[in-house]
């Protein structure tokens, strides 16, 4: 998704508030939820979006989805909706998670792996991973996907650790083509 110049604009303003009431932890954790009910159900985007619904009626919606949320969260959404950018809530949220996971020194990875992860493994995988990209530690989404043969693949941001069988024989493979 690309992030406008105005989510940017909005999830700053929401992070720096954060910081200086020291509620960047509790407001992480409000965004994420707003951000997984947003993008779980497109029906609430395009209610939030629809010009034959009133203003009101879109406030009233906010105040449903955001009711045990803060009020600065909730007043930021009202904000996005009463300006017509109810469009951008998924990117602010993405935004102000990124600006959250920087302060705190950590990165967002998805795992894919051949079964789900033990805690242990979890803890496992962070702390290698971390360090290759300058963080202190990882939040891990662990996708099971069935046809891997083996291995773990692991994405950070744009950074692809390929550690699977497919990925090892594929390498191995054009290795081989290369000497020959």
């Amino acid at each position: 998704m690309s992030k406008s110049g105005a989510a940017k604009r909005y999830a700053i303003a929401l992070f720096e508030l954060a910081q200086e009431h020291n509620q960047v932890a509790k407001y992480d954790q409000e965004i994420r939820i707003v951000k997984e009910v947003i993008d779980g159900d497109s029906e609430i985007s395009k209610v939030l979006e629809a010009p034959s619904l009133s203003l009101a009626d879109k406030q009233a919606l906010v105040n449903t989805l955001t009711a045990h949320a803060s009020v600065t969260v909730s007043n930021l959404l009202k904000l996005l909706v009463e300006r017509r950018r109810a469009n951008e809530i998924s990117a602010v949220c993405e935004e102000f998670i990124h600006l959250a996971n920087e302060e705190r020194g950590i990165a967002e990875a998805v795992v894919f792996s051949t079964r789900p992860l033990t805690e242990e493994e979890e803890a496992s995988v962070s702390h290698t991973f971390s360090r290759k990209v300058g963080k202190q530690t990882l939040n891990i989404e662990n996708i099971v996907d069935p046809n891997l043969l083996g291995g773990l693949k692991v994405r950070i941001g744009n950074r692809i650790f390929d550690g699977t069988l497919r990925g090892k024989l594929n390498r191995l493979e054009k290795q081989l083509t290369t000497n020959l």
